[in-house]
């Protein structure tokens, strides 16, 4: 299994709010995001990690570059600055094209007992043939513009919309996927598509089976009271 991590984002928003590390050294318990991904994902079978930052800084890059030389996993680093996630995503996509992989962005904090239940039950529906997709999903809505995720009774991904009814599900930003997205991906960025959301759209329109894996709760990192909520949710864990 490979693993992904998409950390370009500027963190304009911590910035504004004091905080002067780039958003993927930003600490949460005691612990970079950048390092505490890498670290779950080593613990739960990667055979290789990618990760992308941006250009505007050397700290993130620095940082990996020598993380790299004492880790036991390959280390992929592309530094380029890029218009959204989509488009983050496919600068890794040379990584990702040949083998099954999760990837989440670089602020996304999850419980670690729930990531290895999801990962075991990506592994499970890969090995039925009965699966193109594991979504994380979570009904803790705390995000400011949430997708949100239509499943039916067998937790089957029926659609990504902007706004719903009596919501059960929202998008954790945790996807696990197999190479076949790949030409999804790459057919969005032809069209001059952007965000995310728009790609599991599209994946859902090409026809791949997508199913929910429900977490607990999912955070973000966006601003500095979601660093002491994430610290208290790690903390009762």
């Amino acid at each position: 299994m490979k693993y992904a991590i998409i950390a370009a984002g500027e963190g304009s928003r911590l910035a504004q709010e004091g905080i002067s590390a780039p958003k993927p050294l930003v600490e949460v318990g005691g612990e970079k995001l950048i390092d505490r991904l890498i670290r779950v994902f080593s613990e739960n079978g990667a055979s290789e990690i990618a990760v992308i930052c941006n250009s505007l800084t050397m700290l993130v890059a620095d940082h990996l570059e020598d993380m790299r030389r004492h880790l036991r996993v390959p280390l992929h680093l592309v530094q380029k600055t890029t218009p959204s996630s989509m488009h983050s995503m496919y600068e890794l996509s040379p990584w990702l094209c040949d083998e099954p992989f999760v990837l989440t962005t670089v602020d996304t904090i999850f419980d670690e007992e729930e990531f290895a239940q999801y990962v075991q039950a990506f592994m499970k529906m890969l090995a039925s043939g009965n699966c193109d997709g594991l979504m994380g999903v979570t009904d803790y809505i705390d995000d400011e513009k949430p997708l949100y995720v239509d499943t039916d009774s067998q937790l089957n991904i029926r659609a990504f919309l902007d706004k719903q009814e009596n919501p059960r599900f929202i998008s954790g930003g945790i996807y696990g996927l197999t190479p076949r997205s790949i030409d999804t991906l790459r057919a969005c960025v032809e069209r001059g598509e952007s965000r995310m959301r728009n790609f599991q759209r599209a994946l859902i329109a090409d026809g791949l089976r997508l199913n929910a894996f429900p977490f607990s709760k999912v955070l973000d990192i966006d601003h500095v009271s979601d660093i002491c909520k994430a610290e208290e949710f790690l903390l009762k864990k």
